[in-house]
This record gives structure tokens, C-alpha cells and sequence, in this order.
């Protein structure tokens, strides 16, 4: 599988899962890792992520990046023109993972904008926001603050 990352919405890269396999990199704590690459050593730490978005914030050694990452479904709904009116008919949120809800910033019958965040949804030991894909107003809330979650779980519905 190939994968297409862009930093800081300015350089673009192509990564294969060959190129991953061979990555030299350590977990050193719940969001952080040791990379080393060419000889040289790296401090990475996962700041912030956004799994609708699959864009993440990553602190590499003193420098922080915003890093965007599709992969080839992604890249081809985008190239057939798809991505941007596929989001506005989305009804409902899924868990993208398995995780605990750590916290719901929505309540049903609240008016939510694109991009609003609607819940926390700890999953690997990290905080992920969900934000609203559209502008709606949310229907149902199907799970609460605590509940643990299996990938596919159906969290919050849309008029």
C-alpha cells in the first residue's frame, strides 16, 4: 500500500509499507518515539490527531509539523472529485477504533458547524478529537462519557 504525506500543507511525500517495514523507529512512551534515520537520531512526539482529517501534529526534535496522511483510496475519491461533497451527506459518526469516550461536547439538538469538535475518543493511550464533518444538527448521542467503544460503534447521528 502506498501512502501520500503532506507537511505543513507544503512538502508532499510518497511512503510504501515497504518504506514503514524498514522505518528504525522505537516507542519511548504513550506518544512518543526514538527514530533513527541516515545515521542520525530523532525525538518524534504525537501532539494532536484527527482521525477524520488523518492529520496529525508531531513534534520532531525542537520543530512541530502538521502532517496530513492519505492513502491510495484516499487520493483516488479525492482525484475523482469526490472528497469534499461526500462529507456534506455524512448522517452519523462511527468509532474509527476501539477506544474509551473521555468527553461529549455536544448535546442532541445542538446546531454544530464543520470542523466542531463533538467528542474525545481515547484510543491507544491517545486523546483523539471527532469532529463534525458538516454542518448539521445532531439527532442522537448514543454513547456517554466513560463508555468503552469497539471500532464501528455507532456515537453520534445527524438530522
Amino acid at each position: 500500500m502506498n501512502f501520500k504525506i503532506t507537511v505543513n500543507s507544503e512538502a508532499e511525500f510518497d511512503i510504501s509499507s515497504e518504506d514503514l517495514s524498514k522505518l528504525n523507529c522505537i516507542k519511548t512512551s504513550e506518544t512518543g518515539y526514538h527514530i533513527l534515520h541516515e545515521n542520525k537520531s530523532f525525538q518524534a512526539e504525537i501532539i494532536s490527531s484527527n482521525f477524520n482529517k488523518k492529520t496529525y501534529q508531531v513534534n520532531i526534535n525542537i520543530n512541530a509539523y502538521n502532517v496530513t496522511i492519505h492513502n491510495e483510496l484516499d487520493i483516488l475519491i479525492e482525484k475523482m472529485g469526490f472528497a469534499l461533497s461526500s462529507a456534506k451527506h455524512i448522517d452519523s459518526i462511527k468509532a474509527p477504533m476501539p477506544g474509551l469516550i473521555l468527553d461529549i461536547s455536544v448535546s442532541i439538538g445542538q446546531t454544530v458547524n464543520e470542523d466542531d469538535t463533538l467528542l474525545i475518543l481515547e484510543a491507544m493511550k491517545m486523546e483523539n478529537a471527532l469532529t463534525s464533518p458538516r454542518q448539521g444538527i445532531i439527532k442522537s448521542i448514543s454513547v456517554k462519557k466513560g463508555d468503552a467503544v469497539d471500532k464501528g460503534a455507532l456515537l453520534i447521528e445527524f438530522e
